[in-house]
């Protein structure tokens, strides 16, 4: 398994790699990409609605939505954020958990589990509300809790109340407070993308890091 700190391998000729991400990583913000360009040039409205996360009537009247929510977004702006951030943030959580086959599956089901768990969070809090919910502003977010976590630990698993770990919480939080006073970020078609995904997908993140690290066999501390 490869230590998620070492320098990324030199090309053939010794030049530097072009790029230096893990497979991982890429993946992971390549199929954000593909998802998107599928919903705007395959997907049919009908199928699209299917897809949205709503909290109405009840949060789990449809639990999958929690998942292919993420898979969603209003327009390339949203989509490039979140496949910029996911690729930034998925780069030390893909190198610390492995780059086999069962690193890069803890990776993606970190990522949709921590999304989800955002998507929960919003919907707990807007129970019946008529709010379409679509991004994967939480899954994000539960990578950036999770790169935290490593960059604290100093490559492996630091502690919650580590010093990086505190101050990148205590900024998830100030930044997302900035969002709830503005009113929250509408998207294009109406749907909403909410702070309260955002803090509960980082929450679900630094909570989850542990188990999934053990589930690819990268609990190193």
């Amino acid at each position: 398994m490869s230590d998620p700190w070492t320098e990324a391998p030199e090309a053939p000729d010794g030049r530097e790699p072009a790029i230096t991400a893990p497979a991982g990583a890429l993946w992971l913000a390549g199929l954000l990409v593909v998802a998107f360009l599928l919903q705007i040039f395959a997907a049919t409205p009908a199928l699209i609605d299917s897809l949205v996360y709503a909290p109405d009537p009840t949060p789990l009247a449809r639990p999958l939505t929690l998942f292919t929510a993420i898979w969603l977004h209003g327009g390339w702006g949203h989509l490039g954020m979140n496949a910029a951030f996911a690729l930034a943030f998925a780069t030390p959580l893909a190198r610390f958990l492995g780059g086999r086959a069962r690193g890069t599956c803890a990776l993606f089901l970190y990522f949709h589990v921590c999304g989800a768990l955002g998507n929960l969070g919003f919907g707990l809090l807007h129970a019946g509300e008529p709010y379409g919910l679509i991004g994967a502003s939480g899954g994000v977010s539960g990578l950036a809790a999770g790169a935290a976590r490593i960059v604290g630990g100093g490559g492996g698993i630091g502690g919650l109340r580590s010093p990086f770990v505190l101050s990148m919480g205590v900024a998830w939080i100030l930044s997302n407070l900035v969002v709830a006073l503005a009113g929250g970020a509408l998207i294009d078609g109406g749907a909403q993308i909410a702070w309260e995904a955002h803090l509960a997908g980082f929450a679900a993140g630094l909570v989850l890091l542990r188990p999934f690290a053990a589930l690819a066999g990268a609990d190193r501390g």
